[in-house]
This record gives structure tokens, C-alpha cells and sequence, in this order.
């Protein structure tokens, strides 16, 4: 072979391998781009169908922490007897009861949301067993006088955990 038959072949060659490699990439950028295109369509519909669970999500943690908010539940629930320890262990169960229902609700949340609920919720208890601790509580009607007192003087639990439920919320639009 001569050394133009060399240089021919190649001239052939080299376009094509050239063009060959640039419809690769094409293709490659093409297939890249619509799989790109589709999960941002599915994670799009996803978003849409499972925005409404989330919001209920959110809601019903704010119904809980409305609930337990002591000033409302302290109302809501009179005592039975004059009994102070009766009366811390029924509203801490009903608290519990509470939060026992809404529990799934922590899946459709993040983490950080859910753990300053939860850290809500001990903070409330914390609160009523402090206080029934008391030495100038006697009876039930006592301890929730020293409670609602005790809340006049700072913010209830459950409303630093709505503050952050409403800005979480917030930042899903």
C-alpha cells in the first residue's frame, strides 16, 4: 500500500469515527436529559399527591399541641377528686392518650419537627410534675392554679413547637 491510499483511507475513516463519536455524545446527552426529565415529572406528581397527607400531618400535630397546650387543657379537664396526684396522672394520661394517637403522624415530617413536638409534649409533663411537686400544693385545684401561674410567667411548650410547625409549613410552598 502507498502512502495515498493511506491518507485516502483516512480521510474516509476519521470523518465518520468523528461523526460517529458526535452522534454517540448526542445521543447520550438526549437519553440523559429526558431521564432527567421524567424523575422530575414523577417526583413532581408524587409532590402533588402526597402534599395533601403532609398537610394533614401537620394539622392534626397542631390540633395536638393545641390540646395539650396546659392553659386549654387545664380547662378542659376539671378535677375529680382533691386529690393533686390523681389529677397530675390523669391529665399526663390524657397527654399521653393524645400523643398516642397522632404518633404515625412523624412519617410525613422531618425529623427536627417531630423531635421538637415530642420535646414539646415531656416539656408539658415536666411542667405538671414540677408543679405538683410543690410544697404549696395541696389538692387539685391547687395544682392548677400554680400551673396557670406558672404560665404567666413564661410561654407554654406547645406554642415554641406551633412556631415551628408554622414555618415548616411555610417553606412547602
Amino acid at each position: 500500500m502507498d502512502f495515498t491510499k493511506i491518507i485516502e483511507l483516512a480521510s474516509y475513516t476519521l470523518p465518520a469515527i468523528v461523526t460517529g463519536f458526535v452522534a454517540y455524545r448526542f445521543f447520550e446527552l438526549h437519553i440523559k436529559n429526558n431521564d432527567k426529565k421524567r424523575a422530575f415529572l414523577l417526583n413532581r406528581e408524587y409532590q402533588k399527591q402526597s402534599l395533601p397527607i403532609r398537610l394533614q400531618a401537620y394539622e392534626r400535630m397542631t390540633l395536638f399541641l393545641e390540646r395539650i397546650n396546659l392553659t386549654k387543657l387545664l380547662i378542659r379537664i376539671s378535677p375529680i377528686s382533691n386529690d393533686k396526684h390523681n389529677y397530675e396522672n390523669y391529665v399526663i394520661d390524657q397527654i399521653e392518650q393524645e400523643f398516642e394517637h397522632n404518633l404515625t403522624q412523624q412519617i410525613y415530617m422531618s425529623d427536627e419537627c417531630w423531635t421538637i413536638i415530642t420535646t414539646a409534649k415531656n416539656a408539658t409533663i415536666q411542667m405538671i410534675r414540677k408543679a405538683a411537686m410543690s410544697d404549696k400544693v395541696e389538692n387539685a385545684d391547687k395544682l392548677r392554679e400554680v400551673i396557670l401561674n406558672d404560665l404567666l410567667e413564661k410561654q407554654s411548650p406547645s406554642n415554641a413547637a406551633l412556631g415551628y410547625i408554622k414555618n415548616e409549613v411555610a417553606e412547602l410552598w
